[in-house]
């Protein structure tokens, strides 16, 4: 019975413990890549390696996105704030453009 006990308080603790070590994707995470596959992804290439200075700090690739940039060859970076785009989503592309490889 004592077995059984332990058992039954151990297999919580080790499914908390595997949950805390896993980081979990939010529902947010996915809005992004999804904003990213069909905003961003065309010019940008499916693991950002195009067109994209990713050592460039996160609020000037954010204004980037948001007002847009005129490039000496074209096609140029559309302003995103008329495209709806908001500067929290901006800032989340600009984050999830430099975390995938």
């Amino acid at each position: 019975m004592k077995k059984i006990a332990a058992a039954l308080i151990g297999i919580p603790l080790v499914a908390a413990a595997l949950l805390i070590s896993v980081p979990a994707r939010t529902a947010s995470d996915d809005d992004t890549a999804a904003l990213y596959n069909t905003k961003c992804k065309m010019c940008h290439g499916a693991t950002a390696e195009k067109k994209i200075d990713k050592t460039k700090a996160d609020d000037v690739l954010t204004q980037t996105v948001m007002d847009g940039k005129t490039m000496e060859k074209p096609p140029n970076m559309p302003a995103f704030k008329e495209k709806g785009i908001t500067a929290d989503q901006a800032k989340a592309l600009v984050g999830y453009m430099k975390s995938v490889k």
